[in-house]
């Protein structure tokens, strides 16, 4: 069993499900079987935090444990900016004071596409890796997390940069391919067109394909031709909740590291 110091809850909330389980930050590796409970519908903010109040108590966890949780928004300092896939009475909520008041745990608020880019910046393709790195999850959507020197840069939505006049992911996100019946060499030339203009505005020294298809990457991948090194996630279903729980602990650190300065500060 993981020490407690090296363990963490990871929390992912979709618009469908919330899941979450305890994660050992030594390994990345979940410490027992992740728990799943229906968003409820609608997805107001006190009816989610019941819910994720009632998935953390189906775990034995001590009270010290950090908890770490996705949600499908901007997140600035705790609070949510935008609301995707949740109710809109999200906006404007600290969700982090919301979920730490509900459960008696330390909670820590992670946008999603940042999570999943903390898990193989962690456990996966960029582990240890340097420089600018950008994980690309094509989904739905397109989601994007930026990282410099191992550092996230928060809620880069590298999805909505413009491509034809409009976002980059309506022209080229996985659903588009599926959507128009794409074959994998067309998708590949819109996926060229967008990672050569990333690849134009960041200069960025590897780039991470996750989401669903990246389990289809010997399709696509070997089509591009970019200076940058770019490859496949190798964290997938778990990445949100991995990510989140290495956040809480990261974050759960720099406060006691904080607080024990601030108090021989006033000695």
């Amino acid at each position: 069993m993981a020490k407690k110091h090296r363990r963490a809850f990871g929390i992912d909330i979709g618009g469908s499900g919330i899941k979450g389980a305890p994660v050992d930050l030594s390994t990345g590796e979940l410490t027992a079987d992740r728990v799943r409970i229906p968003t409820p519908q609608p997805s107001l903010p006190d009816a989610v935090a019941d819910t994720v109040a009632e998935l953390i108590s189906s775990f034995d966890l001590d009270d010290e444990m950090p908890v770490g949780v996705t949600f499908p928004a901007v997140i600035q300092h705790g609070v949510a900016q935008t609301a995707a896939n949740v109710d809109d009475s999200w906006i404007g909520t600290d969700v982090d004071a919301l979920l730490t008041e509900r459960t008696g745990h330390d909670v820590f608020v992670v946008n999603d596409a940042d999570a999943a880019g903390i898990a193989e910046m962690d456990f996966g393709a960029g582990r240890k890796k340097k420089g600018v790195v950008l994980v690309i999850t094509l989904g739905t959507g397109v989601g994007s997390a930026m990282f410099v020197d191992g550092t996230l840069v928060p809620n880069a939505e590298l999805g909505h940069v413009l491509l034809h006049g409009d976002s980059a992911e309506k022209y080229m996100a996985s659903s588009i391919r599926e959507r128009e019946d794409l074959d994998w060499e067309t998708w590949a030339a819109r996926l060229q067109e967008y990672f050569s203009h990333i690849e134009f505005l960041f200069s960025p020294d590897r780039i991470i394909v996750g989401g669903g298809v990246s389990k289809k990457h010997k399709h696509f991948l070997p089509l591009l031709d970019l200076k940058t090194t770019i490859v496949p996630a190798k964290l997938r279903n778990e990445a949100g909740i991995i990510g989140a729980a290495s956040l809480a602990r990261q974050e759960q650190k720099a406060l006691a590291k904080k607080a024990k300065k601030d108090a021989e500060k006033t000695k």
